[in-house]
């Protein structure tokens, strides 16, 4: 048995997964949503991944940077380890992919900022 608190909406409902033998059985949620977000968090959690990158060419030597989607949950670690050796070169515009499908997750990495040089 799991407990979640559900984010999807304001309500915050506690939701509870039990592994049953025909399948998951979800209690606690007050909408689809939420039950939907439940069965998701317990077979495969994801995460937005924000962090920043070294850059050069500008007067800041960090790039503020995240993902342009959810990046499974057991990856987050090789990520930031992939962001810690990744460089970016200003001029940056807010949006341009910094790293493509990073470590092969499909989500690629933007800049959430603009710098100029």
């Amino acid at each position: 048995m799991a407990e979640y608190t559900c984010i999807v909406c304001p309500n915050s409902c506690r939701i509870t997964v039990t592994n049953e033998s025909d399948g998951l059985v979800i209690t606690g949620n007050g909408c689809k949503r939420g039950m939907e977000f439940a069965r998701n968090e317990h077979t495969s959690p994801a995460r937005m991944l924000t962090s920043t990158v070294r850059l050069t060419g500008a007067k800041l030597s960090r790039l503020p940077v995240i993902s342009a989607g959810e990046i499974p949950k057991s990856k987050l670690f090789e990520c930031q380890k992939a962001l810690f050796a990744a460089a970016a070169r200003a001029p940056v515009r807010c949006g341009d992919v910094v790293v493509k499908d990073i470590c092969g997750t499909g989500v690629n990495i933007v800049a959430s900022r603009s710098v100029k040089e």
